[in-house]
């Protein structure tokens, strides 16, 4: 293993573990998502890079731009529990209230 291979796995486990274990806000669970997203990213297109294929570079770009509507979609559910709970806390949200 590489010690880039080893920094994308870290990333990705540090930020996985970061939202299975620190969930007490909906903000810290986005951020927690983004990093697992970025290092997928990342280490897609270090993997096609070393590949050499002209064919799937377009597949970054892809992923990126679902990591971008996943964002802006978790920030607007963000700015609407804001609004109607008061706060982010993931306590406080309960999936049979309205």
């Amino acid at each position: 293993m590489t010690l880039m291979n080893f920094i994308i796995y870290a990333t990705f486990t540090m930020s996985l573990m970061g939202l299975a274990f620190h969930r007490a806000h909906l903000l810290s669970a986005l951020i927690c998502l983004e990093g697992m997203m970025l290092s997928l990213f990342v280490g897609l297109a270090l993997w096609l890079t070393l590949m050499e294929s002209t064919v799937t570079t377009i597949y970054p770009m892809v992923l990126l731009t679902l990591s971008a509507c996943e964002a802006g979609t978790g920030l607007s559910i963000l700015v609407a529990t804001a609004r109607t709970h008061g706060s982010d806390l993931m306590q406080n949200m309960n999936i049979l209230q309205c």
